[in-house]
């Protein structure tokens, strides 16, 4: 090559780079969000999943892209939380989407349904069964999108000053229980009470209310349900698997790089994974010290499931009737539902069945 033909190119060369340079950076650009919470900092599973996804995010872009969490309360309650992002008080918030049943029942579908999928059904759905698309098109009326961000897995039946044997039992009884379960319970004469989670001890203290449900035994225990209320039971039938999500604000979302995008979506996936470990660890663990402590463990009776199982289907079926987008979810989840339960007792439930069955020996 002739020196002003190479000269020419190592010039074209260096005018490229310096293009190529704020091309670069722009894509990478510094921001800074807040993330809203839904949870007490108390509760370190589910307040720590977004501490792991905010890490992660800055991990992944060397400290440009910073999003500092807040727990309930520090910027809005708990409760708030979606209309946080749907104004644009905030960029994000991690919350669980049936705290917004008020709103439109069908919220209550993207955490968990009433006799619905289990932890790793849900996934699923949201992922390949068409309910994360079904899901983000319903959200968009309120001007945020979702990313599936940690599952509590299957979830307590609560904790009762009396045994419940028979669905008479149920009737008259306060109960303190969140969403749409709640009005399932109605039908059994059962009395729902929305309570935020640090005002249920001292209402079951009290009497001002019979019976309440949380999470599990590992945040259970953290709260001291088992002082006042001996009894607890299982399942929650109407959580099989709770997923939480992260909702971001739509307009916020647009403005992210791809690349950023993506490392959003990679960050949650990853403190999706490590709530799902954290409750399967520490759960084993805090049931027998909650049993030690006098906690009487108590299957809800097949009478009591089969009545509450009928109360959910007459339920989901008069909600459809009057609403679409409830109507459109429903109707997804429990044919994916009935397809995931074929293939779940031949394998998963068969192995699951015979290993409880050794270990008791």
């Amino acid at each position: 090559m002739k020196r002003r033909e190479f000269l020419g190119a190592a010039g074209l060369g260096i005018a490229a780079t310096a293009v190529a340079a704020p091309a670069i950076a722009q894509s990478s650009p510094e921001l800074k969000w807040r993330l809203t919470s839904s949870f007490p900092k108390s509760l370190d599973t589910l307040y720590g999943a977004a501490e792991v996804f905010a890490k992660a995010v800055a991990e992944m872009t060397d400290n440009k892209f910073q999003i500092q969490t807040f727990a309930a309360g520090e910027i809005v309650p708990g409760l708030q939380a979606a209309d946080a992002v749907q104004n644009g008080t905030v960029e994000m918030a991690h919350t669980a989407s049936y705290y917004y049943v008020g709103k439109d029942p069908t919220f209550a579908l993207y955490t968990a349904q009433p006799f619905g999928l289990n932890t790793r059904m849900q996934a699923a759905w949201m992922e390949f069964g068409g309910g994360g698309e079904i899901a983000n098109d319903f959200f968009k009326k309120y001007n945020f999108l979702a990313i599936p961000c940690g599952n509590t897995t299957c979830q307590m039946g609560g904790w009762f000053r009396k045994e419940i044997k028979t669905v008479d039992d149920l009737k008259g009884l306060k109960f303190r229980i969140a969403g749409y379960a709640g009005q399932i319970f109605s039908k059994l004469g059962t009395v729902p009470q929305q309570l935020a989670g640090g005002d249920i001890y001292p209402a079951l203290e009290k009497g001002t209310i019979d019976a309440a449900e949380w999470v599990g035994p590992y945040d259970d225990e953290k709260l001291g349900f088992v002082k006042v209320a001996p009894y607890y039971y299982y399942p929650g039938w109407w959580e099989g698997g709770a997923m939480l999500h992260n909702f971001i604000n739509l307009d916020k979302w647009a403005s992210l790089p791809k690349t950023y995008q993506q490392i959003v979506r990679s960050a949650s996936a990853l403190a999706n994974d490590w709530m799902i470990a954290k409750y399967d660890n520490e759960n084993p663990a805090a049931i027998r010290r909650l049993v030690a402590a006098g906690a009487k463990l108590r299957p809800f009776t097949p009478e009591v499931m089969a009545a509450c199982y009928k109360a959910t289907m007459d339920t989901y079926a008069e909600t459809s009737a009057k609403n679409a987008d409830f109507k459109k979810a429903v109707d997804s989840m429990l044919a994916y539902r009935g397809s995931e339960y074929q293939w779940w007792q031949v394998a998963e439930l068969g192995f699951d069945a015979f290993m409880v069955r050794a270990l008791r020996g």
